[in-house]
């Protein structure tokens, strides 16, 4: 049996295929493009090859992300929440707190002892803190986001980034470029608004340990360390992409969602 998880977001889509005995086999992560199907098409054809299998021999595959209702070979879909919490916890079982940054949104999680959702908060309706921000930001210094977590380490003296808005603090980025401040300072200033913001959001749920961020913001170490810092505990370092939790929150959700399916029928056949 072959389980899919199909994390398509704002930015990437993400792909992750595990076996009945939840081992994962294969996953990948795309651009996305204006059309959900289109990402979710291209990441399966990638996960596909790499696995050496066909997309009939899939048995469930679960949606899940911005997009999971928009792509058509999904027999289900959940929201990310549940499978970034699932995705963490099955990587990590000591995993109590989840901050899982997106695109578009950030979404704090705490998670019980048994894995399910004790509460959560989303900061869904401005961009402040989330992956696109921080590409914004990077576009004012006309950097690769990929540049920011080296520059951050170089900062003597971090920059003051006060607005929340991301268009108003794209403007004060570029104000400070133009006053000749130093670039690495200008992107501490910047990891710092957004580790402020992102506290905030972690304190309405309460930060338990063990914290663990997923997303692609995850593998930004300057960001990561000043999050560490106003937390008061280490983040927990996943073995697996911290960026295809989703995809396998969703995978092994498509497991679950089988199995009881496959048990109704049982219970079904065995009462008629």
């Amino acid at each position: 049996m072959y389980f899919l998880g199909m994390d398509i977001g704002s930015t990437t889509g993400k792909g992750l295929l595990l076996d009945g005995d939840e081992k994962i086999l294969g996953t990948h992560i795309v651009e996305a493009t204006t059309s959900p199907e289109k990402t979710a098409r291209r990441c399966l054809q990638v996960v596909l090859k790499k696995c050496g299998i066909k997309e009939d021999d899939i048995t469930f595959v679960m949606g899940t992300g911005y997009g999971r209702v928009n792509f058509s070979f999904a027999n289900a879909n959940v929201s990310e929440i549940s499978c970034h919490a699932k995705g963490a916890k099955w990587l990590d079982p000591t995993i109590r707190t989840v901050l899982d940054i997106g695109g578009q949104d950030v979404k704090a999680i705490s998670v019980r002892d048994d894995g399910g959702i004790a509460e959560f908060v989303m900061n869904d309706k401005c961009a402040a803190g989330t992956g696109r921000f921080l590409q914004n930001q990077a576009r004012a210094l006309g950097l690769d986001v990929g540049d920011f977590s080296e520059l951050s380490g170089q900062a003597e003296k971090p920059t003051t980034i006060s607005s929340q808005c991301s268009v108003f603090a794209e403007s004060e980025v570029i104000t400070q470029v133009n006053e000749g401040f130093p670039v690495p300072d200008i992107v501490a200033g910047i990891h710092e608004s957004i580790a402020v913001r992102l506290i905030g959001l972690l304190k309405r749920v309460g930060i338990k340990e063990s914290l663990v961020v997923t997303g692609g913001c995850a593998k930004n170490q300057g960001l990561i360390g000043l999050l560490e810092k106003r937390a008061g505990m280490k983040v927990v370092q996943l073995k697996e992409d911290p960026q295809i939790v989703g995809a396998l929150g969703a995978a092994l959700l498509a497991r679950n969602r089988h199995l009881i399916e496959v048990e109704k029928k049982r219970e079904t056949t065995v009462l008629n």
